[in-house]
């Protein structure tokens, strides 16, 4: 048990990170993470040697997956007694913050698949063949949808600013 301990306890911040930018959202992040931390307790003997970080990121993404499908055929449930005006959202009131909502936005507009390697790779600083590990493919898979990622998300931000989408660019004439 202490053996387990000293494994899975240095690793709890990086799902937390990897679980909040998954879900946007600290409470269900956070369920995800005691989630996936309960399965590996109970599933400690099913685990085979080699990097236990990989194997508890691969438990948090496949729990991730579950509940976006879950999600997506039920609809988000929201408790009546738990809605305020305040939990549907809030306005910035500080630039570091309207920065860092633009990033989530633009991260959050990548196809999932792009997102997930992007953030195990450039933020949780997994290898290629880790990142592969945990989402069950090929390190060629990971690095194409990583330089696809990559790339959208320079034009997201090229795209920011430069101009508005319903601007048209003027041509001169001589």
């Amino acid at each position: 048990m202490k053996d387990m301990l000293h494994q899975v306890e240095p690793l709890i911040p990086s799902l937390r990170r990897y679980a909040r930018a998954l879900m946007r959202d600290r409470a269900s992040a956070d369920d995800l993470v005691q989630d996936c931390l309960e399965r590996a307790v109970s599933r400690w003997y099913q685990r085979r040697d080699g990097d236990v970080r990989a194997w508890l990121f691969t438990i948090l993404h496949n729990l991730a997956v579950n509940q976006f499908r879950r999600t997506a055929s039920r609809g988000r449930h929201i408790p009546i007694d738990e809605t305020n005006k305040d939990s549907f959202g809030e306005a910035a009131s500080q630039e570091h913050k309207l920065i860092y909502q633009d990033v989530l936005t633009r991260l959050a507009r990548l196809p999932e698949d792009q997102r997930a390697v992007l953030l195990l790779i450039a933020v949780e600083d997994l290898s290629y063949a880790e990142a592969a590990n945990v989402l069950g493919i090929p390190v060629g898979t990971v690095m194409s949808r990583l330089s696809r990622a990559r790339e959208r998300l320079q034009q997201e931000i090229e795209g920011a600013a430069t101009a508005p989408a319903n601007v048209v660019p003027m041509r001169s004439v001589k």
